[in-house]
């Protein structure tokens, strides 16, 4: 195969979720399609579909209804590989094993021209082992599409070192004519996107297997706290929960890195038969199989408060003058709260204070509040040069710098200012919240508040209880976050909580991605956001939030854990000693224009 190959009718083998939606683009895309599975029921399911599927897009403006007629014009089905006979394209998306994989192949080289393509759509296999197993290895490619199909961007175009330069054109090409984002990546497990998805996935399973947090809190931190589509185990009964065990043993058997080693709990659950939304019941119970409406059962977990009493909270103190800290200070003051915000220096928590009144003021131009609110707000905001100040406070938060030894000298001379009966939180990202509250000589009373950047946006708040802390603070706290209208997620006092324990090791593994040269920073960024839906890709979020806070991240992962994976990215301790920080410095992962 020397020449590249026009594609013009392409079949689709296995009419699953994916094949389904695979079918439908291209057929929307003007592409002869035959959807090819050998269950009769399903061929007809995948038709009604499409027509469903199609229906919706003309509705919403996004097909004419003529191109539609056309599309399932060009789409039939058949219950056997011989209709693929004409096929200058072949694209197999069968169950995830070598086995049934390489079956499908053999049979189609018998079947189809020596120039057709064949492509798998695996995501966990190995390209090169499937092609090495057909009479034309030159001609096999994966085309991995990512679901929903006719949603979703992105395509990793997977070629071994058995492909022809044509076939890889061909594919590339077709990624492009059908409106998608192809990315060529090499022939390892997993590829760029899953290879970084799921190791998260399976982190967030484990941490759900270990009573760590409830899988609702574990959903609601990584879609608030990070701005994702969707929870990690929400996500994995979307999935399939068998199909991402699988995925998590060809990575492991790739790297025997643990952190892919997939969690007791994936191979419980599938060999229960409850694989996610297709069975009706995974992490999560549906009202039926298929059905993405979940419903309440048996996990469905309890207030966190019953029983306790939460203490009065009226006024709210701050200690710190920072973004953090002006930022939750303009929380609580919004939401009806009188704030003592206090500093090293009168100048500097006047600083503070101003910083607030610019953010509401850019509220009130765009239309979030109304003159009277932001000017009842700042006027609840007492500025205070010294810690003496908090004495009145019912609850008082510090948001100073990330260094145990500061927080614990601070929570010291909290302890003597501070009225009995005050709730004393930290905002800690990343610190033993313990550690602060053994410098009082009362523990009960501290809990950790870690609100997210920028406060007044982020809807996050993690609440971090200790073994000493008391079940009325934790109720005070609880409640109190609701007051203010955010979310609060309970997680146990361990490095990381639940969105930096999830988060950081997933862009650890992206900066090893990139070290090992496996794919560039424009096309791992591109496969996250194209093909995971995220808001940034892992090198973009890098550089916003700075390599040297990332790094101090990991090695307090890496000193809590001690798993070897979670070891910081030489690449990324390089750039950090080099003065790379991000954005802040105008280079880390990437270059930027000095302001």
């Amino acid at each position: 195969m020397n020449s590249p190959v026009s594609v013009r009718t392409v079949a689709v083998v296995g009419l699953g979720t994916m094949g389904t939606g695979i079918a439908e683009v291209l057929a929307c895309a003007g592409r002869e399609v035959v959807g090819i599975d050998i269950s009769e029921t399903a061929a007809r399911n995948a038709v009604t579909a499409v027509e469903a599927s199609t229906a919706r897009a003309v509705e919403r403006g996004r097909l004419t209804g003529e191109r539609r007629r056309a599309a399932l014009a060009r789409l039939r089905t058949a219950t056997t590989l011989r209709a693929a006979v004409d096929a200058d394209l072949v694209i197999e998306v069968v169950s995830e094993s070598y086995e049934t994989k390489q079956q499908v192949i053999r049979e189609l080289d018998g079947i189809v021209r020596p120039d057709t393509i064949l492509a798998t759509g695996t995501n966990a296999l190995s390209v090169t082992r499937l092609a090495a197993d057909s009479r034309h290895p030159e001609r096999v490619v994966g085309m991995h599409f990512f679901n929903p199909a006719p949603a979703m961007k992105l395509v990793e175009i997977v070629s071994s070192v058995l492909t022809s330069p044509a076939a890889v054109a061909a594919v590339t090409g077709l990624a492009r004519d059908l409106g998608k984002e192809p990315v060529a990546v090499g022939d390892r497990s997993g590829f760029v996107a899953d290879g970084l998805l799921f190791g998260y996935l399976n982190r967030a399973a484990a941490m759900y297997e270990s009573n760590y947090a409830s899988r609702e809190d574990i959903d609601a931190a990584m879609r608030l706290g990070c701005g994702l589509p969707m929870g990690p185990l929400a996500l994995l009964d979307l999935i399939g929960i068998d199909t991402a065990r699988t995925v998590l043993e060809a990575m492991y058997a790739d790297s025997r890195d643990r952190l892919h080693a997939p969690a007791p709990v994936l191979r419980q659950l599938a060999a229960a038969g409850l694989t996610g939304r297709k069975a009706g019941r995974g992490f999560y119970t549906y009202a039926a199989p298929g059905s993405a409406d979940v419903v309440p059962d048996a996990l469905t977990p309890a207030p966190t408060t019953a029983g306790a009493t939460p203490r009065e909270v009226r006024s709210v103190g701050v200690a710190g003058s920072g973004t953090m800290a002006s930022g939750i200070a303009e929380v609580f003051a919004k939401a009806g709260y009188e704030v003592v915000l206090t500093a090293r220096s009168q100048a500097k928590a006047e600083a503070a204070k101003e910083r607030i009144a610019v953010s509401l003021a850019r509220s009130v131009a765009k239309g979030r509040t109304t003159e009277a609110a932001r000017d009842a707000a700042l006027g609840r905001i007492v500025p205070a040069g010294t810690l003496a100040a908090l004495a009145g406070a019912d609850l008082v938060l510090e948001a100073v710098a990330e260094d145990l030894g500061v927080k614990q000298r601070l929570f010291a001379a909290l302890d003597g200012i501070c009225k009995p009966g005050a709730v004393l939180a930290t905002t800690t990202s990343s610190l033993p919240v313990v550690a602060c509250a053994r410098a009082t000589s009362r523990p009960q009373d501290v809990i950790g508040m870690h609100f997210f950047n920028p406060a007044p946006a982020m809807k996050l708040v993690e609440v971090v209880r200790t073994v000493l802390t008391g079940d009325d603070v934790h109720a005070t706290v609880r409640a109190l976050t609701a007051t203010i209208k955010k979310h609060p997620v309970d997680c146990g006092d361990r490095a990381g909580f639940i969105v930096n324990a999830l988060l950081f090791p997933y862009l650890n593994n992206a900066v090893k991605m990139l070290e090992q040269h496996y794919a560039s920073v424009d096309d791992i960024d591109a496969a996250i956001r194209l093909g995971g839906g995220y808001p940034m890709g892992p090198f973009e979020l890098l550089d916003v939030v700075g390599l040297d806070v990332s790094l101090a991240i990991e090695k307090v992962l890496y000193e809590e854990f001690r798993e070897p994976g979670l070891a910081p990215a030489p690449l990324l301790e390089h750039l950090v000693a080099a003065g790379c920080l991000g954005r802040k410095t105008g280079r880390g992962f990437r270059e930027y224009a000095r302001k």
